[in-house]
C-alpha cells in the first residue's frame, strides 16, 4: 500500500534529495543530482523498483513498523525516527553531509536507545528509474551495486552479516542500549579505480548539524511564526543545487495533482519564475548569498540569448528538456503516466521577464550590487516585452489547451517595465525613460479596458473571459493598483467567492466544468496550496488581517507532522498531492508569514520608549 506523499521526510546535501517514509523506507533518491535517474524509485511503483529499508524485523511477510516517532533535529534537515518495540526502543538517524566534492553520501546511523532491539536492512537499488538490475558484488567488505556509469558503496556495520539474493542485499543485527551501529551509501561513478572513503559518522553528523545551524543565523525574520518559516527555508535551501545555485522547483516528478489521474509532470527543474519567487522569499528573510548565486546562475543561463527566453531550465543550464513517458512505472497509487523531462520548457509564459525583473530588483534593494550584465539583461527582457506583450501566451499554469491573453501575464509585463523605470529613475540603469513610461502606461490602460469585467466589479482570466484565475489574487502585491482600489478588493472578493473552498483553500482555476477547455486535460486537481497563501496575502493587503491570520494558520494545520508541503491539498480526503516538498508552497508560507508580520507591527505603531 502506498505511502501518504506527506508521510515522507526529505534529508538532502544541496546536490540531490532522498525521501524516506515512516516505516524508514528511502523510496526516492536521485543520484548523482536532482535531476538524473532514481536508483530508488519505489515512491512511483512497487519495492520492485528500489528501497532500502532500515527498521526493526517485522515478522515474515508482515509490513515493516512505522516510527513512532520522528523529528528533524533542531533547525536541520537530519532526521530522527524512534521505534518502540516489546524488547526496547532504537533511534535512526539519517542525513546527507552538504559538500561532498566526490559524489553525495547518504549516512544512516543506527542508535539502541533502550532494551536490545533486532533490526534489518534491506537494500535493494535498481537504477534508471527502477527499471535496471545492478551487478552488486562484496568488495573490501562493502556491498557494491554498479550498472554502466554508477556504481553505489554500501558500508554496513561488522555486526551485521550481509546476503545478497537476486539483486538485494539484506542485513539483520542486534542493537542494544548504547550501541550504534554505522551504514554509509557512496555514490560514484564506476570507472574510478579507488573506493570512495568511508566517512567518520560522528564528524559528518557535526559538520552537517554546524552547517545548518550557521545558515539558519543568517535568518531575519523574528515573528510569530518563526518554527513554520524556518522549516520553509530550510526545505527551499535544500532544493538548492549547490554547484550552481539554481533551485529545483521539487525534488519528484510526476506525484499526481490527482490521485489516479494524468496531471503528473516532472518538477526537478529550475522555472525562472519559481526560482525568482523563491530568491525573494530569501530575500526577504536576509539570506543574501543565495541571490548572488542564483544571479550568477541566470545570467549564465539566459543573458546570452534573452531574445529565445525559456521558462525552465535544468540546474546546470541546459536549454533542452525533452518529455517523455516511462511505461514500466505504474506511478504513485496507480497515477500514471510518469513522467520524466518537461515539454512546457517551450512555451511561452510572458509573467516570466516580470518574476525575473521583480526579484533582481528586490536584490538592488537588499544592498546586492549590480553588475553591467544584469543590467543588460534586464534591458533586453525590457526589448523582448515591448516586441511580445501583445501577444498570447501560454500563462503561469502553463496550460495545453492554446495561447490566450491571460491577465496575470500582462501585468507582470507591466511589473517588468515599472521596476525598470524605477531603476532609471535612481541612476541604477541607463535608458529612455520616456520610452519606458509611454510603455508603462500603455500595457496598464490596456489591462484595465480588456482584463476587466465592470459589470461583475473583477479582472478576469484573459480577455474576454468570464473564468477568474487565482493569479489575480497577486495583484495587491504587484502595485499595478492600490491595494485599497475597488477593483482589487472587487477581483479578490470575487475569486474568494468563486474558486475558494469553505475552508478558503483556493484552486488555481476551474477544472470540473471548464466550457472554455483552458488546460486541455482531462480531471481535476486539489486545492493550489501557493493560491490558498496569495490569498493570506491578498487578503491582509486590503484590509482584512484578522480574516488573513485565520486563513494563514488553517493552512499551518495541513502540514505534515515535519512541516512540509506539496504542492496541492484535497480537502476532501484530507491529503497532500502533487511533487512534494514543493517549493512553491514553502515559499508561499514564507511570504504570508512576513507580510503579516509586517503589516500587523505597522497596525501596531512604534514602540515607545518607557
Amino acid at each position: 500500500m502506498s505511502r501518504r506523499i506527506e508521510d515522507y521526510a526529505p534529508v538532502g546535501d544541496m546536490q540531490t534529495a532522498a525521501l524516506i517514509s515512516r516505516d524508514g523506507s528511502l523510496d526516492w533518491l536521485c543520484l548523482p543530482r536532482f535531476d538524473t535517474a532514481a536508483a530508488f524509485a519505489s515512491l512511483l511503483g512497487t519495492e520492485e523498483h528500489g528501497f532500502w529499508r532500515i527498521a526493526p524485523t517485522s515478522a515474515q511477510d508482515a509490513p515493516a513498523p512505522d516510527a513512532d516517532r520522528r523529528r528533524y533535529r533542531g533547525e536541520s534537515l537530519v532526521l530522527e525516527s524512534e521505534w518502540d518495540t516489546p524488547s526496547g526502543t532504537v533511534r535512526v538517524t539519517d542525513f546527507m553531509p552538504p559538500g561532498q566534492e566526490h559524489g553525495p553520501q547518504l549516512i544512516r546511523i543506527v542508535d539502541g536507545v533502550e532494551g536490545q532491539v533486532e533490526m534489518t536492512s534491506t537494500f535493494r537499488p535498481r537504477f534508471g528509474y527502477g527499471r535496471w538490475l545492478p551487478w552488486i558484488q562484496e568488495v573490501d567488505g562493502r556491498t557494491v551495486a554498479e550498472l554502466g556509469p554508477e556504481a553505489l558503496w554500501l558500508t554496513t556495520p561488522h555486526a551485521a552479516e550481509t546476503e545478497e539474493k537476486d539483486g538485494t542485499a539484506q542485513s539483520k543485527f542486534l542493537v542494544s542500549t548504547g550501541e550504534r551501529r554505522v551504514f554509509c551509501l557512496s555514490w560514484q561513478p564506476s570507472h574510478l579505480n579507488t573506493s570512495p572513503d568511508v566517512p567518520d559518522a560522528d564528524a559528518a553528523l557535526t559538520h552537517t548539524m554546524k552547517f545548518w545551524s550557521g545558515w539558519v543565523a543568517r535568518c531575519t525574520y523574528e515573528g510569530p511564526y518563526r518554527e513554520a518559516v524556518v522549516r520553509a527555508l530550510i526545505t527551499l535551501k535544500a532544493m538548492t543545487y549547490a554547484p550552481t545555485g539554481a533551485i529545483v522547483a521539487a525534488v519528484t516528478t510526476s506525484l499526481p495533482e490527482e490521485i489516479g489521474g494524468v496531471r503528473n509532470w516532472d518538477y526537478r527543474y529550475t522555472w525562472l519564475r519559481d526560482a525568482s519567487i523563491t530568491l525573494s522569499a530569501l530575500l526577504r528573510t536576509g539570506n543574501r548569498q543565495e541571490a548572488v548565486k542564483w544571479r550568477d546562475w541566470l545570467l549564465r543561463a539566459v543573458s546570452a540569448d534573452p531574445e529565445n527566453l525559456q521558462i525552465m531550465y535544468s540546474i546546470r543550464g541546459e536549454r533542452d528538456l525533452p518529455e517523455r513517458e516511462l511505461s514500466w512505472l505504474p506511478g504513485y497509487e496507480n497515477s500514471a503516466p510518469v513522467r520524466i523531462g518537461n515539454g512546457a520548457a517551450d512555451q511561452l509564459q510572458l509573467d516570466v521577464p516580470g518574476e525575473v525583473i521583480e526579484t533582481l530588483y528586490l536584490a538592488h534593494q537588499s544592498g546586492i550590487a549590480r553588475c553591467e550584465r544584469t543590467g543588460n539583461l534586464i534591458l533586453r527582457l525590457i526589448d523582448y516585452l515591448r516586441k511580445r506583450w501583445q501577444e498570447p501566451d501560454d500563462g503561469i499554469w502553463e496550460v495545453r489547451g492554446g495561447r490566450r491573453h491571460f491577465v496575470h501575464s500582462k501585468v507582470m509585463a507591466w511589473v517588468a517595465v515599472d521596476r525598470t523605470v524605477r531603476l532609471v529613475k535612481t541612476g541604477v540603469l541607463n535608458a529612455d525613460l520616456a520610452s519606458l513610461v509611454a510603455l508603462r502606461d500603455e500595457i496598464h490602460a490596456e489591462v484595465c479596458e480588456r482584463g476587466f469585467d465592470a459589470e461583475r466589479n473583477t479582472f478576469t482570466q484573459f480577455y474576454g473571459s468570464r473564468e477568474l484565475d487565482a493569479s489575480l489574487l497577486l495583484l495587491p502585491r504587484t502595485g499595478f493598483l492600490p491595494a485599497d482600489d475597488p477593483r482589487v478588493i472587487g477581483t479578490v472578493d470575487a475569486v474568494m467567492d468563486e474558486l475558494a473552498t469553505p475552508d478558503g483553500l483556493v484552486h488555481r482555476y476551474p477544472t470540473d466544468q471548464n466550457k472554455e477547455n483552458l488546460d486541455g486535460l482531462p480531471g481535476g486537481e486539489g486545492a493550489f496550496l501557493l493560491c490558498s497563501f496569495w490569498a493570506v496575502d491578498a487578503l491582509a493587503l486590503t484590509g482584512r488581517l484578522t480574516q488573513a491570520r485565520a486563513l494563514f494558520e488553517r493552512l499551518l494545520k495541513l502540514r505534515s507532522d515535519l512541516g512540509l508541503l506539496a504542492e496541492e491539498y484535497d480537502p476532501v480526503q484530507g491529503r497532500q498531492l502533487g511533487n512534494y516538498p514543493q517549493a512553491f508552497s514553502m515559499i508561499g508560507l514564507v511570504d504570508s508569514a512576513v507580510t503579516l508580520f509586517d503589516l500587523e507591527r505597522a497596525e501596531a505603531g512604534p514602540v515607545m520608549a518607557a
